[in-house]
């Protein structure tokens, strides 16, 4: 097993229980160091430290254990065992809701990993060459983990690994048809993880969706980026009266109107294919309710204030054209934009558009997309519930 050598004022955060290894805390020679190898980190007196995949990058060690432990089929199955355990007591899958996510990288202590389960069928999304190399024995943990309820597993790990990587998708085990029907909350979706973006849908929205439903009875509600329309189809559900779907896709658009017609809600949804940042700009109706769910507006720090400016023109639109009253759900996954400078920035925007504001609820990701508590970076997806005066 290769070894890597970490230098004496990079200890502490390893020592804390950080997950990540950056490059640059490192002392000892690489070259020889394989994508993907497990590597054991000592310190700079050769003192056991921890065993993670490594990777020639930023972040050169996504650390797996700080015991010492083999990286085997023991390993995952435990690991995996006690993500799968903490759906199950959350209820997670049920005869309402198939949809859930079972594997959360960092969150459940296996950095680099997503696993995403879709009534039957388990999506395996890899984000390092170590996990890529290990999804054989991810498969074979999910089928002891989640026995009869599992169908099928899909990897998928094409668009997330490194360029220099070649991640094949293939089924691993078993098959299944897409767009393959699930649910959440009860509302019938289009799962295809094969076409789709990530691993076929947005999962880490659940709650809120949920949320929006109790909003919305009797309401008129644009959902903006709707991509395959998770929101409207909870709005929708709950009573709205009339619910308009927004998306400059026309794929994600088509998403959304197939999803429309399966639940039967097509009397009372119109889609609109638009830039969302110009629609706001003028709205043609009056909204009760809206929804800004954009993708994400920076990836890196230097992009930041960037995203930040353009969170402050679409929800400066959004408060100025909303009607008196009205209720905005206002979202950011940036993971370099955190909730405090989120809020402040919606802050900014009341501001500019000259009308009250108050903040109802604060929102977040779901338990299934948990939180690893030595690592702050993991909470991305922050949101605001607001009332425009």
């Amino acid at each position: 097993m290769q070894k890597v050598h970490i230098h004496k004022n990079k200890v502490n955060s390893i020592e804390r229980k950080h997950p990540w290894v950056f490059s640059g805390a490192i002392i000892s020679e690489t070259d020889e160091i394989k994508d993907g190898d497990v590597v054991t980190v000592y310190d700079h007196k050769d003192r056991f430290l921890a065993r993670g995949h490594f990777q020639h990058a930023t972040i050169s060690v996504r650390i797996l254990t700080f015991e010492d432990q083999e990286i085997d089929q023991d390993f995952f199955n435990a690991r995996i065992q006690n993500a799968v355990d903490l759906r199950t007591k959350l209820n997670l899958i049920s005869k309402k809701s198939n949809i859930c996510r079972l594997v959360h990288g960092e969150g459940d202590s296996l950095p680099g990993l997503i696993v995403d389960f879709y009534n039957g069928t388990a999506v395996i999304q890899c984000h390092s060459i170590g996990m890529y190399n290990s999804v054989e024995l991810i498969a074979e943990a999910l089928k002891q983990a989640l026995g009869k309820e599992l169908k099928a597993i899909y990897s998928k790990s094409s668009d997330t690994l490194p360029q220099r990587a070649e991640g094949k998708d293939t089924y691993l085990f078993g098959t299944c048809e897409t767009p393959h029907v699930a649910l959440e909350y009860g509302v019938k979706l289009q799962i295809d993880w094969i076409n789709g973006q990530k691993t076929g849908f947005f999962i880490d929205q659940r709650e809120n969706r949920f949320l929006l439903g109790k909003y919305a009875q009797g309401k008129k509600v644009l959902n903006t980026f709707c991509y395959s329309g998770g929101f409207s189809l909870l709005a929708l559900q709950e009573g709205a009266d009339l619910v308009h779907s927004l998306d400059s896709s026309k794929k994600a658009i088509a998403l959304t109107d197939a999803n429309i017609e399966l639940n039967n809600f097509g009397s009372k949804h119109k889609s609109i294919v638009a830039d969302a940042m110009e629609y706001m700009k003028e709205l043609e109706e009056d909204y009760d309710i809206i929804v800004l769910d954009p993708p994400a507006f920076a990836k890196h720090r230097e992009k930041r204030h960037k995203a930040i400016q353009g969170y402050k023109r679409l929800n400066a639109h959004a408060i100025r054209q909303i009607k008196p009253g009205g209720i905005i759900f206002t979202f950011s996954c940036s993971q370099v934009v955190d909730k405090y400078l989120f809020t402040n920035t919606i802050i900014a925007a009341a501001i500019e558009a000259g009308r009250n504001v108050r903040i109802l609820e604060q929102l977040h990701q779901p338990a299934d997309h948990p939180i690893n508590a030595f690592h702050p970076e993991g909470e991305y997806l922050k949101g605001l519930v607001l009332q425009v005066d």
